[in-house]
């Protein structure tokens, strides 16, 4: 797929749109904390060709071939906006019909748009996503800035953000380990979520347990299913992709 950059009030964004299939929902991607278009791989389009439904990728701003994030400091809220910047991204492609694949903390903006925006959400599926802070994630974020100092880690994020790399790490690991981040929560949204979900997760999971499914699946009012892979971590999508690609697929089939 070619890509492009639109503009979404002042915000430029790297967009991968597919939209060839009339009638046919959007498989919407979203990256998670240190992803991009790129690192889907085949994902996007095994996916979208199994299901046959249209795909839309996009690298969220200061990520892969979006532009630089203006300053290196995020709010508590940051995924509740990033879900805000979606709807309008939906909205400017025309997409009321989205059925949104999230890793991550793109897992955890998939939530929140489907509680906000219920109206353009057919289904989410969120893998490895957050709705709470856990030692855990917190553990994981530390492990991976040892990992950045010390391994060859920043060359290979460059390969995908290019000189945006230090600022997104930056901004990853110094807001998770804020104390004022602590509290993030948004368990609250959850009773607003009605479309049909499935939560995908490794129960080797280095950055969250799987309190963070069953919390999720009791509270939404839609349909909610789990997928738990033995013995996987945190990229269920990389480490299991078949098993991941045929248990996304039936999902779609059924909510599409």
């Amino acid at each position: 797929m070619e890509g492009r950059i639109i503009d979404i009030k002042g915000k430029k964004l790297y967009v991968e749109y597919s939209s060839s299939l009339e009638n046919r929902p959007t498989l919407v991607f979203l990256h998670d904390s240190l992803g991009s278009v790129q690192l889907w791989r085949d994902l996007p389009v095994k996916l979208s060709e199994t299901t046959q439904c249209n795909v839309l990728s996009y690298d969220r701003l200061g990520y892969g071939k979006s532009y630089p994030m203006p300053i290196h400091e995020r709010p508590v809220n940051y995924m509740e906006m990033e879900a805000d910047v979606l709807n309008d991204l939906l909205a400017e492609l025309n997409i009321n019909n989205a059925i949104l694949f999230g890793h991550s903390d793109g897992g955890t903006i998939a939530l929140i748009t489907a509680a906000k925006y219920p109206e353009r959400i057919a289904a989410v599926i969120c893998e490895a996503g957050h709705i709470f802070v856990e030692e855990v994630t917190l553990k994981g974020v530390y492990d991976a800035w040892e990992a950045y100092k010390t391994t060859n880690l920043p060359e290979r994020l460059q390969k995908y953000h290019g000189d945006k790399v230090e600022m997104l790490f930056k901004v990853w690991t110094e807001t998770w380990t804020r104390d004022d981040y602590r509290s993030w929560n948004i368990e609250y949204l959850l009773k607003d979520i009605t479309c049909p979900l499935l939560f995908i997760q490794g129960d080797a999971d280095e950055y969250g347990t799987l309190d963070q499914v069953e919390k999720t699946i009791t509270q939404v009012r839609g349909s909610a299913e789990k997928y738990i892979i033995p013995n996987i971590g945190h990229t269920p999508h990389k480490e299991a992709s078949e098993l991941v690609l045929e248990k996304s697929a039936e999902f779609i089939r059924k909510n599409s």
